[in-house]
């Protein structure tokens, strides 16, 4: 008997409860985060254990991912890089520089449309959406 991975059980697994943004920034991640830390009281740093590296065309691509989890919750932030040198993460959403992916803990409306509101307005952003789990036709290019 062979057991077979349902792989798309497990990214389905992964997005279960899960909130997502979509952002276009004219910033680097570095910058990005900076003011977010600034501006939402938070601290997202650079967590390279969790980095996601994809090969296409014979090469490598790495995307960076910037963490921060919540005092006294489960909540966990994540933001992906979107792109790198010519390759995206999730191609389907190509104008998107970031995704935000609030995991592990029920963020509800109120919470996301403040940090929507409150990213809107930093320097260099362009464009916050939400994103759905089912516009992300890569889902697996975001499971680390």
């Amino acid at each position: 008997m062979k057991l077979r991975l349902d792989v798309d059980e497990l990214n389905d697994d992964f997005f279960e409860e899960t909130r997502l943004l979509g952002i276009t920034a004219t910033l680097k991640n570095y910058q990005f985060c900076m003011q977010l830390n600034t501006n939402l009281g938070y601290d997202f740093r650079l967590n390279p254990e969790i980095e996601i590296h994809l090969r296409r065309k014979e090469r490598s691509y790495y995307f960076s991912i910037y963490q921060y989890k919540e005092v006294n919750s489960p909540l966990t932030h994540y933001l992906y890089q979107n792109q790198f040198d010519g390759e995206y993460l999730l191609p389907e959403f190509k104008h998107m520089d970031f995704i935000w992916l609030m995991k592990y803990d029920l963020v509800d409306d109120d919470k996301c449309n403040w940090i929507k509101q409150t990213v809107r307005n930093l320097t260099g952003v362009q464009l916050v959406a939400e994103l759905t789990n089912e516009q992300i036709k890569n889902k697996g290019n975001m499971v680390f």
